[in-house]
């Protein structure tokens, strides 16, 4: 795909000043970002319709360290570069957090600066599956959604994620039934010598 890209980009914009185009590679200031996530925030937005929150989970992802972990020390920064301003900006911040977490792109932990200090990204992909099982996503927008999928070769993120849910599932019956079955075994018989 690079590749292609780079002889798209020799043909169409032949000369182009180096210095004007953004460069992963050479220009400091990246992160790492799923190519689905336009789709997830559009599936996001049209769940929190009249309080979108798909561009504040952009800005934490745009602040990941190519890390899933995010620390929010200062949330007044973190509100302003999702565009809030005013007196509640951090109160509104907070509520998209709040949707963000019951949507499952987030998951937070308290710390310091309050209730999303500790903030864990999740896969986008998994998230905008769970939506659609809870029939929270237009045909339409899943559509491109598997298009888009297919397209970067995301496809196995959902059938890996049931197949992992499936197996700590099994795991954890066994464990169950294990513990049982000691407990049982050391509880003395009814009538029996202690």
């Amino acid at each position: 795909m690079a590749d292609r890209a780079q002889q798209q980009l020799a043909l169409h914009f032949p000369g182009f000043d180096e210095t004007l185009l953004w460069r992963r590679k050479s220009n400091d200031g990246f992160t790492t970002v799923p190519r689905a996530l336009p789709i997830a925030m559009q599936a996001i937005d049209a769940t929190s319709k009249g309080a979108p929150a798909g561009h504040s989970l952009f800005c934490l992802w745009s602040r990941a360290p190519d890390n899933p972990l995010v620390i929010v020390e200062a949330p007044a920064t973190f509100a302003a570069e999702a565009g809030f301003s005013g007196e509640r900006a951090v109160d509104t911040w907070r509520k998209r957090m709040r949707t963000l977490r019951e949507l499952n792109f987030v998951s937070t932990k308290k710390g310091p600066s309050g209730e999303f200090h500790f903030i864990l990204l999740l896969n986008p992909n998994i998230a905008v599956e769970r939506m659609r099982l809870a029939g929270q996503v237009q045909d339409g927008l899943y559509g491109r959604f598997v298009d888009r999928l297919a397209d970067i070769g995301a496809s196995g993120d959902w059938p890996a994620h049931q197949e992992a849910t499936k197996a700590a599932a099994e795991a954890k019956a066994q464990a169950e039934e294990a513990a049982a079955a000691a407990k049982k075994s050391a509880t003395p018989a009814k009538g029996g010598k202690k």
